[in-house]
């Protein structure tokens, strides 16, 4: 049950009601219309602004459409009181009696509490991480990939079909230099003295195992082959060898993936996968002989200056059109960006997310033309840039990696600190503004530690239980009906507070949902365990308020209700988060 939905129902039905709005229903716009909490908690439990929206298409003065507004909501038996506040504000303070109804469905609920139709099955393709394979993922992955990820449980969580992909760039001159990096590494491992690595190679350490996996594969048969000979040998086992390191990595961050999508069988055939896609462009109008004019400042790797095969990507929303055949015949990068799309599309997603980093702000303008141009606008994408991380230890810059030979890797990260700080973290502030990491701030014990703050809820919600039984040795807390036990028991001001706090989770999935705002979620955890660990304190100095009281086993049992939801709530978000709920903590 969502409150806001309810009381957002329930208002327009009053509106709907009244003489004026019905004289003129058909000239009105009901969808401007908001049903939240107020900004201070001392005004209500919910706030609209009704009567401000709709009162100059009616011709009234605000305040007076808010007072019929108001006369008729007085007269709900869940209302407590109800008034207008400021310019035709109307603010509502709902009964103990409503209260404690909603407490009940949020305890039959469970962790399922707060999940959404709000998406009705629509097919969502999140694509997020797509590291090149040319080596181990290092931070600036790592919030790309929390951020992907989290966003795509949470729509998952509000009601969408969600499909989780990874798009390998094992296609170009990249994975060349990667295959020539490894030969030097098999070499090596051959007895060869290979001494510094070249410019222009990859210089890591997590190449070295891959050199002797090829040496005991091949032995020397490697070295006396041509380079056209060994380079698509050791390319492909190299492609493999880096992608089953990145599943490790991922895998020790919990993030997932249901499809694993690689360039290189765009160009599988010469490339009829991408050649198809742009004689569909072709037929649409979309593609035309042209040239090019320099663009200004430093000149992209693509420009050349001929006439070439270009897509009119300015007629669809970008700045300049873009090449898709190079002089040499090949296909430009962004003409698999093409098929790419349109491999997606024909797969039938009506809404593609594409989780990148800040460096890619300038693929935007192109992947919403592309769009446009391949669904003829059926489609809708949206990007998502994720800006730096810059890891920190006690204020002090963090070294690179010795691994790695010139950054901090992923898995450095999480060895040193675990998944969940990192998960929650990467969290904690919108993708759209830098972070700081400090290694030493993300595993303090303390309510300045967002994550452990919140686990914290969780682990003490999990120790009211065990305090219960300890209390009643013949309760039999798991048989209980905690949502038929609450009766008149849970009313006290505080207890209101928190279940008010509980009630805006479903409001705060959709709304986080719906401006794909993953850190959303991170935000509200972490202010109901504020909440949560308020109630807490306040029992410590009125012992009425504790949530186990031995020598009131029905009052008890009631406040395990209220327990149960909050715990169920910090266990849902965290699932969300792709973060634990521990039951302990120590």
């Amino acid at each position: 049950m969502n409150l806001f939905t309810d009381f957002d129902s329930r208002i327009k039905g009053v509106l709907e009601r009244l003489e004026v709005v019905r004289e003129k229903r058909g000239d009105l716009d009901f969808s401007r219309i908001s049903v939240e909490p107020p900004r201070d908690a001392s005004h209500g439990d919910v706030a609209t602004n009704a009567a401000m929206v709709l009162a100059k298409p009616l011709g009234l003065n605000p305040r007076a459409l808010a007072d019929l507004v108001v006369a008729e909501l007085g007269r709900d038996p869940e209302i407590a009181e109800v008034g207008v506040a400021g310019p035709g504000f109307i603010n509502v303070r709902l009964s103990v009696g409503y209260w404690r109804r909603l407490l009940a469905t949020m305890v039959k609920a469970g962790t399922d509490y707060g999940r959404s139709t709000l998406g009705a099955g629509r097919k969502v393709n999140v694509e997020y991480v797509s590291a090149n394979p040319t080596g181990p993922m290092h931070v600036g992955h790592c919030r790309g990939a929390v951020v992907g990820d989290a966003l795509a449980n949470l729509l998952a969580f509000a009601g969408y079909a969600v499909t989780k992909e990874y798009y390998i760039n094992d296609a170009g001159s990249q994975i060349d230099v990667l295959a020539r990096s490894v030969f030097l590494r098999y070499r090596e491992a051959l007895g060869e003295t290979v001494g510094d690595i070249p410019s222009g190679l990859y210089p890591g350490d997590y190449l070295v195992p891959v050199g002797e996996a090829l040496a005991d594969e091949y032995g020397t048969s490697l070295r006396g082959m041509s380079e056209a000979q060994w380079l698509p040998i050791v390319k492909d086992k190299a492609i493999d060898a880096m992608m089953a390191m990145i599943r490790e990595d991922l895998a020790a961050l919990n993030v997932t993936h249901d499809v694993f999508f690689s360039e290189r069988s765009l160009h599988a055939g010469n490339g009829a996968t991408i050649r198809t896609a742009i004689n569909d462009l072709t037929f649409k109008g979309h593609v035309y002989k042209g040239v090019l004019p320099p663009p200004k400042g430093q000149l992209p790797e693509d420009w050349e200056d001929r006439e070439q095969t270009l897509f009119r990507s300015t007629e669809v929303g970008d700045d300049i059109d873009r090449p898709l055949i190079k002089s040499d015949g090949s296909y430009t990068y962004f003409a698999a960006d093409v098929a790419y799309f349109k491999d997606k599309f024909e797969r039938g997603f009506d809404e593609m997310i594409y989780v990148l980093g800040a460096d890619h702000g300038g693929y935007v303008k192109r992947l919403e033309a592309l769009a446009r141009a391949v669904s003829e606008g059926k489609v809708k994408l949206t990007v998502l840039l994720c800006q730096l991380v810059k890891l920190f230890r006690d204020g002090e810059p963090v070294k690179m990696s010795k691994r790695s030979g010139d950054f901090v890797t992923l898995r450095d990260v999480v060895d040193e600190v675990g998944r969940d700080p990192v998960r929650f973290m990467m969290l904690y502030r919108k993708s759209s503004e830098p972070l700081d990491f400090d290694f030493a701030k993300v595993t303090e014990h303390s309510k300045d530690n967002p994550v452990f703050y919140v686990q914290y809820a969780h682990a003490r919600c999990m120790s009211v239980f065990r305090q219960a039984a300890e209390a009643f040795p013949d309760l039999d807390i798991d048989a209980l009906d905690l949502a038929g036990a609450i009766g008149d028991n849970i009313g006290d001001p505080s207890e209101l507070q928190l279940l008010a706090k509980l009630a805006e989770y479903p409001r705060v999935i959709e709304a986080a949902a719906q401006a794909q705002e993953p850190h959303r979620i991170a935000f509200y955890l972490y202010d109901l365990a504020g909440a949560f660990h308020g109630h807490w304190n306040k029992g410590k100095e009125q012992p009425e308020l504790r949530f186990v009281n031995d020598k009131n086993r029905e009052l008890t049992i009631a406040r395990l209700g209220l327990v149960h939801v909050v715990a169920s709530v910090l266990k849902s978000g965290l699932s969300v988060t792709g973060t634990a709920a521990p039951d302990e903590m120590r």
